[in-house]
């Protein structure tokens, strides 16, 4: 890698980003994938926001076609595009926050790249399989619904009641209550979180879950009690 990076650094910023879009590994001008980590990193140092939506797209999609499509069954597609999803989220996270501040995290992709990508999805299809197992105790087995013991359970829980929310230890459990979750559901509790609402119907131009997400309302809310469900079962303990 180091060799090719000498002698990127001959070339101009234009003729990189270009050389960084051949998507050819044959071609003799193809950029490697560790390289393209290592100039999205230096574009803070060089405080180009330009070069680094570029380069932080390229990543992306050179992640994505490492990553297996989704088997012809539905239960096994179902899983492989939600791990395939918690990978891109996963990356997404160490390159944001990277940017912000120093993440030797990332250090291993910019000298493996397509092994960091396994190890990631290794770690993702564990976690999906775990949440399958939990949701699945959710749900009713003859309807495929949140079971009456459950949305019983949830009632009028909120994991963010003033009271939980200003201690400090609370917050820190919650955090990683949150984390376990699947990204959707991740989203759509930090959303609510920050108030946002899931709809409304009384202000076309208001920001809200729904419209965010491009999900209808239905999918948000039973998203929301699934996770509140999970959310509760960790912070308080089984409640059925």
């Amino acid at each position: 890698m180091q060799a090719q990076l000498t002698a990127l650094e001959q070339v101009s910023r234009d003729e990189l980003l270009r050389r960084c879009r051949i998507t050819d590994e044959s071609d003799l001008d193809y950029v490697r994938s560790e390289c393209v980590l290592h100039y999205l990193r230096a574009s803070h140092r060089d405080n180009s926001q330009a070069r680094f939506s570029a380069l932080y797209g390229i990543l992306l999609e050179r992640a994505t076609r490492r990553l297996p499509r989704s088997g012809s069954e539905q239960h096994v597609s179902s899983s492989r595009a939600e791990a395939n999803d918690l990978v891109l989220h996963r990356l997404n996270v160490l390159i944001c926050s990277d940017r912000n501040v120093y993440s030797e995290q990332l250090d291993f992709f910019e000298i493996r790249f397509d092994k960091g990508i396994a190890r990631l999805r290794t770690d993702a299809l564990r976690k999906v399989g775990r949440q399958q197992k939990r949701e699945a105790s959710l749900h009713d087995e003859e309807t495929g619904e949140l079971s009456n013991d459950v949305v019983k359970a949830i009632g009028n829980y909120n994991p963010f009641e003033t009271g939980k929310i200003e201690d400090r230890d609370y917050r820190s459990r919650l955090d990683s209550a949150i984390d376990t979750l699947p990204p959707l559901q991740q989203r759509i509790v930090q959303m609510l979180r920050k108030e946002v609402p899931i709809d409304s119907t009384s202000d076309q131009y208001a920001v809200t879950i729904s419209k965010t997400l491009g999900k209808v309302e239905k999918t948000i809310r039973l998203n929301r009690d699934k996770a509140y469900a999970v959310l509760r079962r960790i912070l308080e303990g089984d409640q059925r």
